[in-house]
């Protein structure tokens, strides 16, 4: 007798022994499982399997529908239709890539989900399964989405975010995506919350000057190596005691410990790429226990600045020269790093990294970026990563 494909599926209070009971009611017939998929909404649970049977559906009916009773679930079996070859039932969407799309709203309102998914199926994309990573600092969702256009899609959800105030984030499924080993943040305005050399300014009584250059440089207006000697060259004669002071000042972004804690717990070798000074990032390497760092040398003679920058300067090609250096440091290949930054000198680097993430960064980066966050909070950079809160707090209970 050929065989046929059913579904059933099983509804009603989680609870323990469900899928054990499904499962040996299919047991007691002549079949093949071909797919299986269970999710628990609060204490709501929907298991569904795919199986291929040799005999009779309505005695597999049978079956179920005592199993189900004798939980006090709902049930359902029926016959599905297949086209393919093998016996699978064809999924929505076609034979499209399959890609994991992170939403992260604070809040994430109904209906900027409902306006993503439905823009999704206009472009017969399917959405296979959502599962919550988040509901703090910010709410956030993974899907798993099949799409005919894997590219056209990454356009619409980029529109999406636009229209609908979420952040979302593309990456193509596969093993690769859970490969990545080696992350390198940008610092000012990154890892920290501060422009380090505005607040350096301050002290020395050049601030609109320097923030004016600062500004022309993060858009993409002019050359950060320029910029830079420009700024450093206004410091001349501030003294070392008042670069200690602003090093001592500098506020970590929300979350930031949190980041380069759990990522470090699981393996990933952590470190920091900055157009800034290392007389500053010095203390976030040992404050946070990172693994390498790349700034600029702020040159001090006699206790006061110079106005110099020693050596190379870490610019745009810079950064992603140090991320290369890095990877190779640790034999990571570069498809298995990420890169996140916020401004226009993080774009090289960006762009080198197996995934590049702008982090409330310019709209020069944002279009250059595999993702955007718009949210204050670093630890929300876990959730591309596929990294939910509940193993975020599991880790540091432990």
């Amino acid at each position: 007798m050929q065989a046929k494909s059913v579904l059933a599926t099983m509804t009603g209070r989680d609870r323990p022994g469900v899928t054990a009971a499904l499962l040996a009611a299919l047991a007691a017939h002549d079949v093949d499982v071909r797919d299986i998929e269970q999710v628990v909404v609060r204490d709501r649970l929907i298991l569904a399997v795919l199986v291929d049977i040799h005999g009779d559906p309505a005695a597999l009916r049978s079956s179920v529908a005592q199993a189900a009773a004798a939980l006090g679930m709902d049930c359902d079996v029926s016959v599905v239709d297949t086209d393919d070859p093998d016996g699978f039932p064809r999924r929505p969407g076609g034979t499209g890539g399959r890609s994991h799309v992170i939403v992260i709203g604070r809040p994430l309102r109904a209906g900027a989900l409902g306006h993503l998914t439905q823009r999704l199926a206009d472009i017969g994309a399917n959405v296979e399964s959502i599962a919550q990573l988040s509901t703090r600092p910010v709410s956030s969702v993974e899907m798993i989405v099949r799409s005919p256009d894997p590219a056209l899609m990454r356009t619409v959800l980029v529109e999406c975010a636009e229209e609908s105030g979420v952040d979302v984030a593309v990456e193509p499924a596969g093993l690769r995506r859970r490969a990545k080993r080696l992350v390198v943040l940008d610092v000012d305005s990154t890892l920290i919350q501060d422009e380090a050399i505005d607040l350096l300014a301050a002290r020395a009584g050049v601030s609109e000057q320097v923030v004016a250059i600062t500004e022309r440089a993060m858009g993409g207006d002019m050359e950060f190596a320029d910029s830079l000697r420009e700024r450093v060259a206004l410091l001349a004669g501030l003294p070392a005691c008042e670069v200690e002071a602003v090093r001592d000042a500098l506020r970590l972004t929300p979350g930031a410990r949190t980041f380069v804690r759990t990522l470090l717990r699981l393996g990933f070798h952590v470190g920091i790429v900055s157009g800034g000074f290392t007389v500053l990032t010095d203390r976030f390497v040992s404050e946070l226990g990172l693994e390498f760092s790349a700034a600029n040398e702020l040159e001090i003679v006699d206790g006061q600045v110079t106005g110099r920058v020693l050596g190379p300067i870490i610019d745009r090609a810079g950064k992603a020269e140090a991320l290369r250096r890095f990877a190779a440091v640790y034999d990571v290949p570069l498809s298995q790093t990420v890169a996140v930054g916020d401004g226009a000198n993080d774009i090289d680097m960006l762009e080198a990294a197996g995934l590049g993430i702008a982090f409330n960064a310019k709209a020069a980066l944002r279009a250059a970026a595999d993702a955007s966050l718009n949210f204050p909070y670093l630890d929300s950079v876990l959730f591309i990563l596929g990294i939910p809160r509940e193993e975020i707090e599991a880790a540091d209970l432990e």
